[in-house]
């Protein structure tokens, strides 16, 4: 019975499919049907599996030819991504969405990342998206609902960083690193752990066996997480350079931002169970850097308490000279007008 009924559904899908293709050729531009084609190829509403490769390598080619050609392509995906309620659909938009960051060219990205121009936390308004035609199709919509947010976090990371986080034309180096102001530094870290702590939110529900697009996602968010870890792993390398000179406000900042980090870490383990020698590194990291700062803020008090203690030594001394001065009862202003003739002649020698 459940076989018969998943086969009418993905006729039903088929039929779907052709349909938005023949609507396509009706009312796109001549110049946009490629776009419009190529698009629907890559989101079919067959949930057996992933988009083809072949289909996105296809999609992202035709959004490297010009910058309105770019813009067209991504105005469609968001298009079919906010019209349709379809899960297997929604979560194939998302994936393409995904695909560009990690992998697409940088005139398609560079589109990407100012859409919409008004720009807005609900960036991609999936915020309330479900899909009630079967009981795994709802649970799937808060998958949906998850990797859109994770999408949204991840295109204001790339944002703070400068550049797409994971894709192949990132670069960070060591020497860029070292010129960053300490402030710029702390921006980056919390934005790469803002990331992190929306990766961890994803649903209890896995529901991966035979999902081939859910263990897409799982595959994409992995590979995240690891360009994640080398991002936080360079900068919390340059700040253990950097303990002796930072503020103590900036210390207490990152400290802040270390036991945020620190609080995802079981939940990751459980999320990506393979184990790479940067992740044991990045907590490696983690603990001896926040055992620093602490001691650092040790530092600052005891520093903080001799100077106040300086400072009140300072302030006993002159309280005692100016009660020297009252003794003999001389006005401020006439103190000031007899000493300033001795300061006059100091002033010359």
């Amino acid at each position: 019975m459940g076989k018969k009924i998943l086969t009418l559904r993905d006729l039903i899908g088929a039929i779907k499919d052709k349909a938005s293709q023949s609507k396509a050729a009706f009312i796109s531009k001549p110049s946009s049907f490629s776009l419009h084609l190529a698009v629907l190829r890559a989101t079919t509403h067959a949930p057996s599996s992933p988009p083809d490769d072949h289909h996105i390598s296809s999609l992202l080619t035709l959004g490297d030819s010009s910058r309105a050609t770019a813009s067209s392509l991504i105005v469609i995906i968001m298009d079919r991504l906010h019209r349709t309620g379809d899960s297997t659909v929604a979560l194939k938009c998302l994936l393409i969405i995904h695909q560009i960051i990690k992998r697409g060219p940088f005139i398609l990205q560079d589109q990407l990342s100012i859409f919409p121009a008004t720009g807005g936390r609900n960036y991609l308004k999936l915020s309330a998206f479900r899909d009630g035609a079967t009981a795994s199709r709802f649970t799937i919509s808060a998958w949906i609902r998850f990797y859109s947010r994770y999408i949204e976090s991840l295109l204001y990371t790339s944002r703070t960083l400068g550049y797409f986080l994971s894709s192949s034309a990132s670069c960070t180096t060591d020497e860029k690193i070292s010129t960053f102001l300490n402030s710029d530094l702390i921006r980056d870290v919390n934005s790469l752990v803002q990331l992190i702590e929306e990766t961890v939110k994803l649903p209890d529900s896995l529901l991966l066996d035979g999902n081939k697009l859910l263990y897409e996602v799982i595959g994409l968010l992995c590979s995240d997480y690891l360009s994640t870890v080398n991002e936080l792993l360079i900068r919390l390398c340059e700040f253990k350079e950097r303990l002796s000179c930072l503020s103590f406000g900036d210390s207490v900042e990152l400290s802040f931002i270390l036991k945020r980090l620190e609080g995802c870490k079981e939940r990751l383990s459980v999320l990506f169970s393979v184990k790479k020698p940067s992740t044991e590194l990045l907590w490696c990291s983690v603990s001896e850097l926040s055992l620093k700062i602490n001691d650092l803020k040790v530092d600052f008090s005891k520093r903080k308490l001799i100077m106040f203690e300086k400072s009140s030594e300072s302030a006993r001394f002159n309280n005692r000279v100016m009660k020297f001065g009252d003794s003999v009862q001389f006005s401020s202003g006439r103190y000031e007008m007899t000493n300033l003739p001795l300061m006059i002649v100091k002033g010359r020698n």
